[in-house]
């Protein structure tokens, strides 16, 4: 028995590839063409986490746009806030900041599991993350965000057996 995502269709393997790859690649083309190499700003961990959802398991609750979109914003602004409160205690920030973006992401029906990675990010991050301040939601965050959410409109749906966003039936 395998599980309803355990995919064995090589046409469904290539197109999580090439979404995967395509959304992650333009951000870090855009990433390399207009920052230092290794500052890396605009490619999060977060959103490797994202790109399993949103190419990986179209259909799941925790991949559609509402949570995608919104999760990481809750969870950035909220890792920003707490950063800024507790800049010298990283133990504390990162376990409430985490702690907090789960709670709210539930309260807001935002659940996106990558976005506590975001809020995390906000605490843990380089040096020049943390100087972002509330720029890191509208950049990388959002910004990053957008283009996976482009790029799964556009590869999950090239089939008529993918369909994203999950249609309500």
């Amino acid at each position: 028995m395998f599980y309803k995502e355990t995919l064995l269709d090589t046409k469904e393997h290539l197109l999580t590839f090439l979404g995967a790859f395509f959304g992650i690649g333009i951000i870090g083309f855009i990433n390399s063409k207009y920052f230092v190499l290794n500052d890396n700003l605009y490619l999060i961990g977060s959103f490797g986490a994202s790109s399993v959802l949103i190419y990986g398991v179209i259909n799941s609750p925790l991949a559609q746009p509402r949570n995608l979109i919104g999760g990481h914003l809750v969870c950035a602004i909220i890792g920003v806030t707490i950063h800024k409160l507790l800049p010298n205690e990283v133990w504390l920030s990162s376990a409430l900041a985490v702690a907090l973006s789960i709670v709210a992401m539930q309260i807001t029906k935002t659940l996106h599991p990558p976005g506590g990675a975001t809020a995390l990010i906000a605490n843990i991050g380089s040096e020049k993350i943390k100087a972002l301040g509330y720029m890191y939601v509208l950049s990388p965050v959002l910004t990053g965000v957008m283009i996976l959410f482009a790029v799964a409109l556009i590869f999950n749906n090239i089939t008529k057996s993918r369909s994203y966003p999950l249609r309500k039936k």
